[in-house]
């Protein structure tokens, strides 16, 4: 490599890495760090071995989670994919289906698990907003009297839904699944990252929310600041087989506690702050909703992500690529479409921000 080569090289990475310090991120809620207060109790914690169940901070994190949720019992698991992925295997047998909204994070997101690990194939329903009804559900419940067909092992909902812009399945449309799947004999699981979004959207409590489900995971590193972690809830008897499954996929951690002593504070204080991410959201929508380049609903803003597609042929790769040279981190998750996520560590004065920001790089990248 000539010197000329090794400069460049050299100024373009640190060009890079400039461009990620002091970042407005929104690429994700997943990127925030853990507040002066976690670190503290992270530092403090009390801790033992996890597998052998002597983890008291772990323990402590189960029981709330659990009561907070009503339910018997409660694990903590590295990753919302390994909770699902306990809970699918848990109400299902190989070679049966899993019926899931088409954009689904099980089906897009978690490495065809279902298939390698449950042994089991998704049926997809494509709902408006991410929204699946018993009645798009009923419909494609596998007929008991067909012995060729594979049979329905499991419903799973995502509240609120991530790839179709943060959407939040309402409390009566829940009502009626939760209702159709116990007449129907079938169980019903939530991938809730982002539960307790769509509880503060939907002005209820999480356990009003998700009082039907036989399972309900959901993170505790999505929007509620944790550095790592998720959690699985459900009957104690449900919980105990999914501690197999668990280790299993080697989720067996030691002295947990030091996790887990940041996830007591994300579960008890930071549900309540959520409201300002989703006017956040809102704020970015708007700046943009009405540009010609833009096409969105804004009505489907509902949480605290964001979006929307490009026209005109706009590359959203491009878009973001200037975007990241203004100090603005955002995600193109298709040829035309970006997200934004709001959370804890960008503000509304950094939202207003990159709202200038976005307005302006849209108007000025060419198709």
């Amino acid at each position: 490599m000539t010197t000329e080569s090794a400069e460049q090289e050299a100024a373009t990475a640190q060009e890079q890495a400039g461009s990620a310090i002091g970042a407005i991120d929104l690429r994700s809620d997943t990127v925030t760090r853990p507040t002066p207060a976690m670190r503290a109790a992270m530092a403090a914690a009390d801790v033992g071995d996890d597998v052998y169940g002597e983890d008291p901070t772990v323990n402590r994190l189960e029981a709330r989670a659990a009561a907070i949720f009503g339910r018997e019992a409660a694990i903590f698991v590295p990753t919302g994919s390994m909770g699902n992925q306990i809970a699918i295997r848990l109400h299902t047998q190989p070679g049966q289906e899993v019926i899931c909204e088409a954009r689904a994070h099980i089906v897009d997101w978690e490495m065809a698990m279902v298939s390698a690990f449950a042994g089991c194939m998704p049926r997809t329903i494509h709902a408006e907003r991410g929204v699946l009804t018993w009645a798009q559900i009923r419909e494609k419940l596998a007929p008991a009297h067909l012995y060729y067909r594979a049979q329905t092992g499991l419903i799973e909902i995502e509240n609120t839904h991530n790839m179709a812009g943060g959407t939040v399945t309402p409390l009566e449309v829940l009502h009626e699944i939760w209702a159709g799947a116990r007449d129907a004999g079938l169980p019903v699981h939530l991938d809730g990252a982002r539960v307790f979004n769509a509880a503060a959207a939907l002005g209820v409590g999480v356990r009003e929310l998700t009082e039907g489900f036989d399972t309900v995971m959901f993170c505790l590193s999505k929007g509620l600041c944790a550095p790592v972690g998720s959690m699985l809830v459900g009957s104690r008897e449900t919980i105990g087989r999914a501690r197999r499954y668990r280790k299993a996929l080697g989720g067996g951690m030691r002295q947990a506690g030091i996790l887990a002593a940041a996830g007591l504070i994300a579960l008890e204080e930071m549900p309540q702050r959520l409201a300002e991410d989703h006017a956040n959201a809102r704020l970015l929508a708007e700046a943009v909703a009405e540009m010609k380049q833009v096409e969105m609903d804004l009505s489907a803003v509902q949480t605290n992500i964001v979006l929307f597609g490009l026209r005109n042929g706009i590359a959203a790769g491009n878009v973001v690529d200037r975007l990241q040279k203004r100090g603005v981190r955002a995600s193109a998750v298709g040829p035309q479409a970006i997200r934004l996520v709001t959370h804890h560590d960008v503000d509304r004065a950094a939202c207003v921000q990159a709202a200038t920001a976005l307005q302006e790089e849209i108007a000025r990248t060419p198709a």
